[in-house]
């Protein structure tokens, strides 16, 4: 089973799990009309039929969700541009130029459609990163180590928050999903073991990001047992999940300056669906999610903003 692929184990190490996984998601495609995807390309008015076909949406999240069936979705998981940190180069991206209210704000009226599709058991993982404050700076230095990440400009400080402080997005985000009537069933931390070092000396260096769990309802579909922990035990909330290199070879996924681990995404997808259920990720990015989805033999719809990435999903599918 694929499953297993995927699962803690005390033997074998971290890297050869990532490996095989690895092995599977990018090497283990076969041919054939169930692995072959249709590709939208927005403004387009008449919504989508429930299908086996998988679909990739090019566009904005809120007009791609509003062309799937309702109640199709089993799980999502996502993760939206994170704000003040990247630059996307594309218009009506989020994070750059709103204000933090408003970023909330978009993300909150996104979710409200993605509840529609979701089946009544459905459930949402949820990674968002934080950020500081710039004290009115309006300049960010270049990133020497990855040029497409750091942003030329930075937003002004929001209002009530002192230069250098720590926004608090995940939990500022997670709080306005709960007033939303999201039920917020968990918070996972993501600690990388090797996260990348910082220049600040005067506070920790960063080395985890947030992963919510949440759920349309309050009974919902959750396999405790499909993701076991060290010495067998329950899965804990802080999971050590190494950031994955990002290489020429994986069909320029470079390209893209945040790519969310197989590995985190595999652990999502096998919790919380089953095989021939419909995953979702409405800010496909890189497509990390759907590859996942694919070679875990369930479906999957991607809706992606920015075309260039897009391309680059359909590249790492058809690798």
């Amino acid at each position: 089973m694929a499953e297993r692929l995927f699962q803690d184990s005390p033997k074998g190490s971290p890297q050869g799990r990532v490996k095989r996984l690895r092995s599977v998601v990018m090497g283990g495609r076969a041919t054939g009309p169930q692995h072959e995807h249709l590709r939208v390309d927005l403004p387009r008015a008449d919504p989508l039929n429930e299908s086996s076909k998988p679909v990739l949406i090019a566009g904005p999240a809120e007009e791609g969700l509003d062309l799937l069936p309702d109640r199709s979705v089993q799980t999502v998981v996502t993760s939206p541009p994170y704000w003040s940190l990247r630059d996307y180069d594309i218009d009506d991206q989020i994070g750059r130029d709103d204000a933090l209210a408003d970023y909330v704000k978009s993300i909150v009226v996104t979710f409200d459609k993605i509840r529609r599709v979701l089946t009544d058991d459905g459930t949402v993982w949820l990674n968002v990163g934080d950020s500081y404050t710039s004290g009115n700076r309006r300049y960010r230095a270049p990133d020497r180590k990855n040029r497409a990440r750091a942003m030329r400009v930075r937003p002004a400080t929001p209002e009530g928050l002192k230069p250098k402080d720590l926004i608090g997005v995940p939990w500022r985000l997670a709080f306005a999903l709960q007033d939303s009537g999201w039920w917020l069933r968990s918070e996972v931390i993501w600690h990388k073991p090797n996260a990348h070092p910082e220049s600040v000396r005067d506070r920790p260096t960063k080395a985890h990001e947030t992963v919510f769990l949440l759920s349309k309802n309050k009974d919902y579909y959750y396999d405790i047992d499909a993701i076991r922990g060290p010495n067998d035990r329950r899965l804990r909330t802080v999971w050590d999940i190494n950031t994955e290199p990002r290489r020429r070879v994986d069909c320029g996924v470079e390209d893209h300056p945040a790519v969310m681990p197989l590995t985190l995404a595999a652990r999502c997808v096998t919790i919380t669906s089953r095989p021939g259920d419909m995953v979702l990720d409405p800010y496909a990015g890189s497509g990390t999610t759907l590859l996942v989805a694919r070679a875990l033999d369930r479906r999957w719809a991607g809706i992606e903003l920015n075309p260039v990435f897009v391309d680059l999903i359909e590249r790492r599918l058809a690798q």
